[in-house]
């Protein structure tokens, strides 16, 4: 399969059931996305596929057809992602850190589609992002700070 990862191609040898997660780890090499759940509950897999966010881990490879994948490798590399990365680190957000890059997708995608978020925006575009160690406040802050709305 070709696939477009990164604003690169690739060449993948992989199962067309291959879960994406285990494709982007395990084949390819890019271990930003993380293995959370397993069912697509927690968001710690999450990637953009042609800028919407998904959940590699319920992604077969199959499905990605000619979408271009962005992973929290790829996103780091942006405007965007460098300003929230930036906030996120300002202010303390990451504790374990496990979640972040699943974190930081869904506030790009968010930030991309909505510019200036209040709160119910950043609270529903956020719903599917579990943190354990519980720093969504900072995690609205952070996104805050990077829309330039007041926290």
């Amino acid at each position: 399969m070709q696939m477009n990862i990164n604003g690169k191609p690739v060449t993948l040898e992989a199962d067309g059931d291959m879960p994406l997660l285990w494709a982007l780890r395990d084949v390819i090499g890019l271990t930003g996305t993380k293995y959370g759940c397993g069912a697509g509950l927690c968001g710690a897999c999450t990637v953009h596929l042609d800028g919407a966010p998904v959940r590699a881990c319920q992604t077969p490879v199959a499905d990605v057809g000619t979408a271009k994948i962005t992973t929290i490798e790829g996103l780091s590399a942006t405007d965007l992602g460098r300003k929230l990365q930036a906030a996120w680190a300002a202010l303390d957000v990451p504790q374990c850190g496990y979640c972040q890059g699943g974190q930081l997708m869904a506030a790009a995608a968010l930030l991309r589609d909505t510019p200036k978020p209040s709160d119910d925006d950043i609270d529903a575009a956020m719903a599917g992002n579990l943190c354990r160690c519980g720093t969504y406040t900072r995690i609205r802050a952070a996104i805050k700070q990077v829309a330039g709305v007041r926290a």
